[in-house]
């Protein structure tokens, strides 16, 4: 008689951090469930308590080498808060730069470096050409083009913030130097050419899904909840607004959500067999308060981007479908729309009057014991929560990453796609990799968002230098 079997892909391959899928199969060799495991874990919210306040900016930065800008501006924003000081206007037009230049190079990172070999070679290649290799052998300029855009971020965060990984540029109060001439000259003669290959890119992308009918069918095509920050007139942000939840119609069921209040619709719960929290609009519970964030989620609660060919794009986007786009897969096409918008939008700021105004930061002691900064990170909103005590030490800290937002609409997308292709009497690499292809579609970034509440379950084993174990020790 047949038993149930469990399928293990470890590690999921092409994204960010650690992590593998199981795939439960009756004794049919049909799917019953199938989940997505973090297996690291970090505890920045732990380690950081007993530090002075504004180290956090640069020590939050350290979370992640992917999105550090990101984590630095939450950061910055939460001790914004402490200091109760509003930054000067041209703080806020270069800190909204800095943080499109994050999001233009990881959405590169992602798209080009981790799914264009699905993309352009198809989810059945070979693994050992499924690379960026690959990719360059087959299409060269597509190739070109993917490591081009995430330079041309790069280098805006080198010029801004003195490094391309974990900048400190980013500070309580502002930023800790002005933009010079030569700096904005620099940039503005570079956004031609990063305008010209997101147009390229998305005209090549266009072209690509249509070989993709069943996967964008089945790759994470479910109604969910979409959450994002818009501004007041409903257009997409990055830096600053108000939350807005809509459904799977597109119709609004929560407007004008101060992030500052995110516990009062935001919900964590910790499962035993992952080091991800799993977040949920509290307001619904855990069952029915499913909802995404990134890319596909702002396009979907913004009313515009507020660029013109970002604008043209998002209208094309959404004739996709007549309410919300729901397919995971449509998450590339969202960032490279976003991309689009970025490089625009980046050329507006860059040559407005006052940015090379050399007031940059306000100057205070902390006026407040508790401060919260919210931004949007490549991957979703980000929230970073302080307290402090008298001497303006940390005593507290919570932070709420948009992989863990995801997390469980990345669980349910695993196992629609498990459900459509997985056989378990006939196993190959086509089947597992578009299982893991639905995971890099939201792109997480999991050395961000391994934080936890509560005790976590634990398993440390003692290997010998045969790969033997020796000894265990396990916490339920």
């Amino acid at each position: 008689m047949a038993e149930r079997r469990t399928i293990v892909i470890d590690p999921v391959t092409r994204i960010e951090g650690h992590s593998k899928i199981t795939i439960h199969l009756d004794a049919q060799g049909r799917v019953e469930d199938a989940r997505f495991h973090v297996t690291q874990f970090r505890g920045f919210e732990k380690f950081c308590e007993g530090r002075p306040f504004a180290e956090m900016p640069s020590l939050m930065a350290r979370i992640c080498g992917i999105c550090p800008v990101s984590h630095l501006i939450a950061s910055a924003k939460a001790c914004d808060s402490l200091l109760a000081v509003t930054i000067p206007p041209a703080a806020d037009r270069l800190r909204r730069i800095f943080g499109m230049a994050q999001v233009v190079q990881s959405h590169a990172l992602s798209l080009f470096y981790l799914s264009s070999p699905d993309l352009l070679l198809g989810m059945d290649a070979d693994p050992r050409t499924s690379n960026l290799f690959g990719v360059l052998e087959r299409e060269p300029q597509l190739a070109r083009d993917g490591i081009a855009l995430r330079k041309f971020g790069q280098q805006i965060i080198e010029r801004l913030g003195g490094k391309r990984i974990h900048p400190a540029w980013v500070v309580p109060g502002g930023v800790s130097d002005p933009l010079t001439p030569q700096d904005r000259d620099s940039i503005l003669q570079s956004t031609p050419e990063a305008l010209a290959i997101a147009v390229r890119s998305l005209a090549w992308l266009k072209r690509t899904r249509e070989g993709f009918r069943d996967e964008i069918a089945s790759m994470g095509s479910f109604p969910s909840l979409f959450m994002g920050t818009i501004k007041e007139d409903g257009g997409l942000t990055f830096y600053d607004g108000k939350i807005r939840f809509v459904d799977a119609e597109r119709q609004v069921v929560s407007d004008g959500l101060d992030p500052k209040r995110y516990f009062d619709f935001l919900g964590e719960q910790v499962e035993s067999w992952s080091y991800l929290k799993s977040a949920y609009y509290k307001p619904r519970g855990i069952a029915d308060g499913i909802y995404r964030v990134g890319p596909l989620a702002r396009l979907n609660v913004s009313e515009r981007c507020g660029t013109p060919r970002a604008d043209q794009e998002l209208a094309e986007f959404r004739e996709f479908e007549r309410t919300a786009v729901l397919g995971s897969f449509h998450y590339h096409q969202a960032r490279l729309i976003e991309i689009l918008y970025c490089v625009e939008r980046l050329e507006q700021l860059l040559t407005h009057p006052d940015i090379l105004d050399r007031h940059v930061r306000a100057l205070a002691r902390p006026n407040a014991l508790e401060g919260v900064g919210a931004a949007e990170a490549p991957r979703g909103t980000l929230f970073h929560h302080y307290k402090i005590d008298e001497q303006g030490l940390i005593r507290y800290s919570n932070l709420i990453i948009a992989t863990g937002q995801n997390n469980l609409a990345m669980n349910r997308s695993v196992r629609q796609v498990a459900e459509r292709y997985v056989r378990g009497n006939r196993l190959t690499h086509g089947m597992l990799n578009r299982v893991e292809a639905v995971i890099r579609a939201y792109d997480p970034c999991l050395s961000c968002s391994t934080h936890a509440a509560g005790q976590m379950a634990l398993k440390i084993q003692l290997l010998g230098p045969e790969g033997d174990v020796l000894d265990e020790i396990a916490r339920s």
